[in-house]
């Protein structure tokens, strides 16, 4: 083999080193949501349709803090500023935590509850199984599990307690930007 060969060979390997390493799903499903860091979006409530906490109310979702391995979005429902969705990324898996906050930014009694992927996803939907503190928290979320879908139009929040009739899914408009809400209870810039 004459050293021409030997190149052509060490660079076509290399080439294709390159090319097997493409980012992975959960990489391009966090990228894609990072790309909406700063923006805000208006949603609404699909399911359940008559719920009393969230039916009929304006709901919002602000991206409003990201960094290389953690997203804070507060979700607005009304004038109900208590709600922040965590997600972190180690190791090319994302967790979803939920952070709760009552009105004078004191944590409530339930709060960082959610769920971890048990793997990379797809790269536009992440799953989260309640993880061990929520079945420790809340027993009756030990079957929980969420999950978050992002296109280029949509941005879904979705829960559904398996066993169970609960469900729920709130779909954001990520075609067009809010102005910035006012900061989520407890935040701190």
């Amino acid at each position: 083999m004459s050293l021409k060969h030997v190149i052509i060979f060490f660079i076509g390997f290399f080439t294709l080193q390159g090319f097997s390493q493409e980012s992975t799903p959960s990489a391009i499903f966090w990228n894609t949501l990072k790309s909406h860091c700063g923006n805000a979006y208006a949603g609404t409530l699909v399911l359940p349709e008559d719920d009393e906490a969230f039916g009929g109310k304006r709901l919002e979702m602000h991206v409003k803090s990201c960094s290389e391995n953690e997203m804070k979005i507060p979700f607005f429902v009304g004038e109900d500023r208590s709600r922040t969705w965590i997600l972190t990324m180690n190791d090319g898996i994302i967790s979803l935590k939920h952070d709760h906050r009552h009105e004078d930014g004191t944590e409530e009694k339930i709060n960082f509850y959610g769920g971890t992927s048990s793997n990379v996803g797809l790269a536009d939907l992440q799953f989260f199984p309640a993880d061990a503190h929520t079945q420790n928290m809340i027993p009756a979320a030990a079957t929980n599990v969420w999950w978050i879908t992002i296109d280029e139009t949509t941005f879904t929040y979705n829960l559904r307690r398996l066993g169970s009739e609960r469900v729920f899914k709130v779909v954001m408009d990520l075609t067009t930007p809010i102005a910035t809400p006012e900061a989520p209870w407890g935040w701190e810039d």
